[in-house]
């Protein structure tokens, strides 16, 4: 788990302050220091848990995602299994620093030399304080080592978060859209080349996004079982199978690995783009399908309202969401609809619908923390998995794989399967490295320490039946090169310039920018195959790379490291100015 409050200086000067300060105030003293103390206790706590899961301290912009924590909350167990339990230990001293506090309000007067020193102690201490404040939290970039502290540090980080996002947020301004396209023309990966180009053109797009699927099952075998059946065999038959593809998502996590692939644009730090920039306009794979004459529309087990997709999907160009609201709940695990079902009940709408169609579909049975009934459970687990978290996810994975096999199923009895082109890909990480338990259970089962270079790789399927081949696609690519290489098999075109990533199927070069888990100024890099993850204190210089086919350590020059993460930090940067400025909105209209 990532340490909190690797330099707690400011945070001691800070609460050392405080105590003194409220000491001296007779009347309103106590009541001041137990609601500042318990205040800051429960933001180191807050830290402590954001980061033991998603590898960051918390920002004020989550404040945004309380609705969608809300609704996940619902479920009741998916809180409990992404906080680490050592993040209560932030909680302990709150109780005994108030008992203190009260007591030492009861000690005798100290006498008038000793109330002198601790005038000049308080001055001291808030000086001291005062100029960590300035110098720390408003001077960012004047040094390394400023920054080391501001990524690391309680005060100094929390500062800053609330100066750039909430005192600091200055209005939109015009930006040289030349300059950033002349940028994106240095930094974006290229392809070259227009192989396989049309293939799927007039074909059925049919779009699913599996919910926390890793590519470690895809043709691994647990106690003699096979575990994903079902895809191990489209890979084997008219299907481009993309081995080292990864996850690029934000905050908003399933939700921006949604936004990512639909637009091949990047998601932040800040904020999920389905609230961020809902209000923007697109030209990503919903729209181009539509300027081609086709329907469009998504389904998902849950309510609408869920990550803001009823609001969303408007911009994005999905003519209908099939939702809760609108499917029959026939069956739940977790807190919706089973994938089975949803599948079922897909088709028979899809049935209905004119040719050709775009339909995305979002799987969730495989949705942390992996309950689900006995009665739909296939796999025989050892008596030691069954209630872990690893365990239950290999369960819910092996259904998951069971109901898309149902999917191929129903759409061949509808007749849609051979008219169609069938994209299926992971949306983010199951099992999370800093869980104590998980990161032993995957050790032991991949014989190796499970790292960034497993969590974070997903899979991605296109199976084009009549294709007459397959192919395994070993180019590094992620969930932001999804819609570029969709576009060169079905014909279609953007119609403008902004797009991060690139068509697979005709390149050798990979490289994508990291954001969540890993830490902004993180990359993959497919040319020296490395995955370079930052140092936690934000620099190339307590970073580590690992050895993508191995997931062995590697040596590094700090050099190329540097301009791999500068290049990585202005792909994100440069997409941020893209969306905060509405650019695409200057190239299409809706």
């Amino acid at each position: 788990m990532m340490t909190v409050y690797e330099v707690p200086l400011l945070t001691l000067l800070f609460l050392l302050a405080l105590w003194f300060a409220c000491r001296g105030r007779k009347k309103y003293g106590e009541i001041v220091f137990i609601i500042l103390y318990s205040l800051i206790t429960l933001i180191m706590f807050a830290d402590a848990a954001y980061s033991s899961y998603f590898g960051r301290y918390i920002s004020v912009n989550q404040l945004y995602q309380l609705s969608s924590l809300k609704e996940i909350a619902g479920d009741g167990n998916v809180l409990g299994a992404t906080v680490s339990p050592l993040s209560f230990l932030t909680l302990l001293d709150l109780p005994f620093a108030i008992w203190w506090f009260h007591r030492s309000k009861k000690m005798k007067p100290e006498s008038e030399v000793r109330d002198r020193k601790r005038l000049m102690l308080h001055l001291v201490i808030y000086a001291a304080a005062l100029f960590c404040f300035i110098h720390y939290g408003w001077n960012l970039n004047n040094s390394r080592y400023v920054q080391k502290v501001n990524h690391i540090e309680f005060f100094t980080y929390h500062t800053n978060d609330l100066i750039v996002n909430v005192g600091g947020k200055i209005a939109r301004r015009n930006v040289d859209e030349g300059e950033i396209r002349k940028e994106m023309a240095s930094i974006v990966p290229k392809s070259e080349g227009n192989l396989y180009s049309g293939v799927a053109k007039g074909r059925n797009l049919i779009l699913i996004q599996v919910e926390s699927l890793n590519d470690f099952v895809i043709g691994a075998d647990y106690q003699g079982q096979e575990l994903t059946p079902v895809l191990n065999q489209l890979i084997r038959e008219d299907s481009f199978y993309f081995d080292r593809f990864y996850s690029t998502t934000g905050v908003g996590n399933t939700c921006d690995a949604e936004f990512v692939t639909l637009n091949s644009l990047y998601a932040n730090d800040e904020r999920e783009c389905y609230r961020m920039y809902v209000d923007n306009t697109y030209n990503g794979l919903p729209w181009m399908l539509r300027q081609e004459g086709y329907s469009t529309m998504a389904f998902h087990g849950y309510v609408k309202t869920f990550w803001n997709r009823e609001e969303a999907y408007k911009n994005q160009g999905i003519e209908h969401f099939y939702s809760e609201e609108e499917l029959v709940m026939t069956q739940k695990s977790g807190f919706g609809l089973t994938d089975k079902e949803m599948f079922r009940q897909a088709v028979d709408i899809l049935k209905t619908k004119q040719e050709p169609f775009f339909s995305f579909m979002i799987t969730l049975t495989n949705h942390i923390p992996y309950d689900m009934p006995q009665s739909l459970a296939t796999l025989d687990l050892a008596l030691e998995d069954e209630k872990t978290m690893f365990g239950r996810y290999l369960q819910t994975v092996h259904y998951t794989d069971e109901a898309i096999g149902d999917l191929i199923y129903y759409l061949k009895e509808a007749g849609l399967y051979d008219n169609s082109m069938i994209v299926i890909y992971g949306d983010h990480q199951g099992l999370n490295k800093e869980t104590l338990e998980v990161s032993l259970s995957m050790m032991d089962y991949l014989g190796k320490e499970y790292d960034f270079d497993e969590m974070l790789k997903i899979p991605m399927i296109i199976h084009i039946p009549g294709l007459g081949e397959n192919k395994v696609i070993t180019t590094v690519g992620g969930q932001i090169d999804t819609a570029p290489t969709i576009a060169n098999l079905m014909d279609l075109d953007f119609k403008q310039p902004y797009q991060f990533g690139h068509d697979l199927l005709n390149t050798k070069e990979g490289f994508i920018a990291q954001i969540s888990y890993i830490g902004k100024g993180s990359y993959i890099d497919g040319n020296n195959d490395m995955i370079f993850a930052i140092g936690k204190d934000g620099t190339v210089e307590e970073g580590r790379a690992l050895h993508i086919p191995d997931g062995g350590f590697m040596n590094v020059n700090q050099e190329l490291c540097q301009e791999n993460s500068d290049r990585a930090l202005s792909l994100l940067e440069l997409c941020k100015k893209v969306l905060d400025n509405n650019l695409i909105a200057n190239y299409v209209t809706h």
